[in-house]
């Protein structure tokens, strides 16, 4: 049960003939009355001699008793109440008593107070109702309507507990605020996915995802083709900024503005300034992940899947600040992903990007300084350029995925432990999206390791599966069970060739995090070991004399990746 307060009016005429008419699309089924003021109010939909006048001079009686100097400019209050797609059809009786219940909620026309507000409530749909009322009581004064948007959630959410509806997850006043039902029908009458505020708000986070500076961050926006009005002050320094679709204009063929905070309320100029400030001094990306330099985009990815693996140290800790600042960088990163990838995990990643926004806000204060690697990350894959999904773009991309899904899970954990429902929910979305566009990536990779370990010689899986039974005796059956078997046996034999102690390795894996969740065990372990034989030195000189296949290689050069992630705290 989904309320929505509106614009405050001045035509009660105007508002009524909208509700009982025909809707922008021909979309209002049977107009009528479902609860008033008074029983006994005239019904435009229903009554054949009844006019709209006559419903508004009614309501507004109170409002004309007033002297003009008195009245309100703004007097017509207006709310609409929303079903959940997947609620049943409630009846005109039960439609009624949310009605009321709303208004009484609100503070329009509190449950005993016979002086109250005149209201009506307009049914034209099966799933929703409008109420209209007037801002002047039978007694001549205001009413109370301190906080009535916030109040009329909380009724929401106890109308859902009694009619046993959808229970739609609480807010905490931190979401960005939602495209308008005009907004929407103007997209579809532009032919746009989406409406314009919703494609601004992507755009700008994408030109977020780790820049360095506001040159950065502009350059990015322009490039997106999204029109900028930056707002100067007299000295010259830039204020504030507003962008707009281009194309997209109102009644008078002015360009559609939205500035940043009316996007959402972390993408002002002074919230994202703090972001700048906190990496000042992030370098340039280096040489080697500069755009279509060899492998820039599996370093990069690599790089990220490492400082994603630091920040789940935090999501874990005691110290939300940092966490929160951790979940912001996990969004940069998700940005960039989603704006480097190609094929059809790019459409995934969007989704997953435009959900786990939600879960980068709440009332925590983050510290910015602890997203340092995650934005450094960032910026190195936006300017390593886009990653195929093959050879080692593709075991990197996979490695990457497998660390987000985990840092996403871990945050809507996070959430739901703080009680903040909107965003765990929109954090396990992420989540869903984000396994599937790692089961998507992984899929060429895994084939060819799976099928490079039916390869090898006998002697050699013997060996493999000795390792395993050693390392890991209580999940060895259910491995050599699983289809990834033969691929975890590829692996554990290039990390044998590389020079590492396999059987440390595999352990070392295994105790990262638990197991027992995960839909293929072996699966995991494969990436997990991908990305332990990436950082790891080798335990010993690597065996050069045996040949290496090249599906999946892991290198046997460390990076130096734990050292930026922990960057030293500023004081």
């Amino acid at each position: 049960m989904i309320p929505s307060i509106h614009k405050r009016g001045s035509k009660t005429g105007g508002l009524i003939r909208y509700l009982y008419g025909p809707g922008t699309h021909e979309e209002h089924i049977d107009p009528h009355l479902v609860a008033a003021f008074d029983p006994l109010a005239p019904d435009p939909g229903r009554g054949p001699s009844t006019t709209y006048e006559q419903l508004q001079r009614l309501l507004d009686q109170p409002v004309n008793a007033l002297p003009k100097n008195r009245r309100p400019d703004k007097h017509v209050w207006h709310i609409s109440v929303r079903a959940s797609p997947e609620d049943p059809i409630l009846s005109d009786e039960d439609w009624a008593a949310i009605a009321r219940r709303t208004v009484a909620a609100t503070g329009i026309a509190p449950e005993g107070d016979d002086t109250a507000c005149r209201w009506a409530a307009v049914r034209h749909a099966d799933d929703h109702i409008h109420i209209i009322a007037t801002l002047v009581r039978d007694d001549g004064r205001r009413p109370r309507l301190h906080n009535e948007a916030r109040r009329a959630q909380a009724e929401a959410r106890r109308i859902e507990a009694d009619y046993d509806l959808r229970r739609v997850t609480p807010g905490d006043g931190t979401a960005a605020k939602r495209a308008t039902s005009a907004e929407r029908h103007k997209a579809e009458r532009r032919g746009q996915d989406a409406t314009s505020r919703d494609l601004l708000c992507e755009r700008v986070h994408r030109a977020l995802a780790g820049a360095r500076d506001e040159t950065e961050f502009f350059d990015r926006l322009a490039a997106e083709g999204v029109r900028i009005k930056k707002r100067i002050a007299p000295s010259g320094d830039v204020l504030g900024y507003s962008v707009a679709v281009v194309g997209d204009r109102n009644k008078v063929n002015e360009p559609v503005w939205f500035s940043g905070s009316k996007l959402a309320p972390d993408l002002s100029l002074p919230r994202i300034r703090r972001r700048f400030a906190a990496t000042a001094d992030m370098p340039e990306p280096p040489a080697a992940l500069e755009r279509n330099a060899a492998s820039a985009p599996a370093r990069a990815r690599r790089f990220a899947a490492e400082a994603t693996d630091s920040a789940l140290a935090s999501m874990a800790s005691d110290d939300d600040s940092a966490a929160a600042a951790q979940l912001i960088g996990v969004g940069e990163v998700l940005d960039a992903l989603a704006q480097t990838s190609i094929g059809p995990t790019k459409a995934e990643l969007r989704e997953a990007a435009r959900h786990f926004e939600r879960a980068t806000r709440s009332h925590i204060r983050a510290r910015n300084e602890e997203m340092y690697a995650l934005r450094r990350a960032a910026n190195q894959i936006v300017h390593s350029g886009p990653a195929f999904g093959r050879g080692q773009d593709g075991a990197a991309t996979a490695l990457v995925l497998d660390v987000m899904v985990l840092a996403v899970i871990a945050a809507a954990r996070w959430h739901a432990a703080r009680n903040h429902a909107q965003q765990a929910e929109a954090a396990q979305r992420a989540a869903d999206h984000l396994r599937t566009a790692y089961q998507t990536t992984t899929a060429g990779p895994l084939a060819a390791m799976r099928a490079h370990g039916q390869r090898l010689p006998t002697p050699v899986r013997q060996r493999q599966a000795h390792t395993v039974r050693t390392a890991l005796p209580h999940p060895a059956d259910r491995l050599q069970a699983e289809p990834g078997w033969h691929a975890l046996t590829a692996v554990l034999d290039q990390a044998e060739r590389a020079g590492h102690h396999t059987t440390t390795l595999l352990a070392k894996a295994a105790a990262q995090r638990e197991l027992d969740s995960a839909d293929s065990i072996s699966d995991v372990l494969v990436w997990r070991l991908q990305h332990l034989g990436y950082i790891a030195p080798p335990a010993s000189t690597p065996q050069s004399q045996r040949p290496r296949s090249d599906a999946t290689p892991i290198p046997t050069t460390p990076v130096v990746a734990p050292q930026v992630a922990n960057r030293p705290r500023r004081r």
